[in-house]
């Protein structure tokens, strides 16, 4: 089933206006706009659907972050806006949650801990309430940043020995919550220097599309396949499904691997990506006219 709604998965600090210090990128890149991917949390046709509600589960300062949150989403516009706190499984009994899920037309997962956010979150009734929106309603948005990002994936990164990690056994895989079902998305990619450990998780796991996202930057995605590229960074897809030669199923942990034919995109501002197609567009103009982006906030 084709999923209605939209995807907006972001690679972690975005410009969250003067709140914030804002990214340094800014002060010598000049593909930086303020607030552009906050300007896209509400869908197309925004106006009555400008409900958000944000979730800090992965976050350990949840009440810190969610008023952070509120803050700079109001600097950026929007006035519609609240916190969820979901810190363990018994807050998900609480029925008003999956109330304002139904009502809300945004959900906004934070940054912090992603194994935290997919045991907690992943399978439960809130989550497929979600999901339910996500799926059936043109008009929802459903939107990651940093941890937030990564969980979004049917395979989640949740460790790593560090951030190169091209020796085998230095990346650990579990399952996410399975929005994204054939992509491994990482995030503060280019920054954090996390190209060694996407490409091993797509060497252990060569049928899922790796989706590194830098600082300031996002793939909006629509259809659950039409992705375009915005911020001022950007995305580097990773595409193993090329290999000829991968040696990690010969090779013992702590070894540094040794792989022929991965296939790595590179997406900045405007370029788009069909996930299931494994296809790189250079102009993602035809998406903007089908409403993927939101370029009337």
């Amino acid at each position: 089933m084709t999923p209605k709604g939209k995807l907006l998965i972001i690679g972690g600090a975005e410009d969250k206006g003067p709140i914030r210090i804002r990214p340094q990128i800014k002060l010598k890149n000049k593909n930086f706009i303020d607030y552009e991917i906050l300007n896209h949390l509400i869908p197309p046709g925004g106006g009555k659907y400008d409900k958000i509600e944000i979730i800090t589960t992965a976050s350990q300062q949840p009440f810190k972050t969610g008023n952070m949150y509120i803050r700079s989403f109001k600097k950026a516009g929007y006035h519609n806006v609240s916190h969820m706190s979901i810190e363990n499984k018994e807050d998900l009994k609480n029925p008003d949650l999956i109330t304002r899920i139904e009502n809300a037309d945004t959900v906004f997962f934070s940054g912090g801990d992603q194994f935290r956010l997919s045991t907690i979150i992943g399978g439960s009734a809130l989550m497929q309430v979600i999901m339910k929106r996500y799926m059936k309603d043109e008009h929802f948005l459903l939107a990651g940043t940093s941890a937030g990002a990564m969980a979004m994936g049917r395979l989640m990164i949740y460790h790593a020995e560090n951030n190169e990690a091209m020796l085998k056994g230095h990346v650990k895989i579990t399952y996410g919550l399975e929005v994204l079902d054939s992509c491994i998305v990482d995030t503060h990619f280019v920054k954090r220097g996390r190209f060694g450990r996407l490409a091993q998780a797509v060497a252990m796991n060569p049928l899922s599309l790796g989706i590194g996202i830098g600082e300031d930057t996002a793939l909006l995605i629509s259809k659950g396949n039409e992705a375009v590229c915005i911020g001022s960074g950007m995305v580097i897809i990773i595409d193993g499904t090329r290999i000829r030669y991968n040696s990690i199923s010969i090779i013992e942990d702590d070894y540094p691997l040794g792989i022929e034919g991965l296939k790595v995109h590179m997406l900045a501002r405007g370029n788009g990506f069909l996930i299931h197609e494994k296809k790189f567009m250079s102009n993602a103009e035809a998406l903007l006219y089908k409403g993927l982006v939101n370029s009337n906030h």
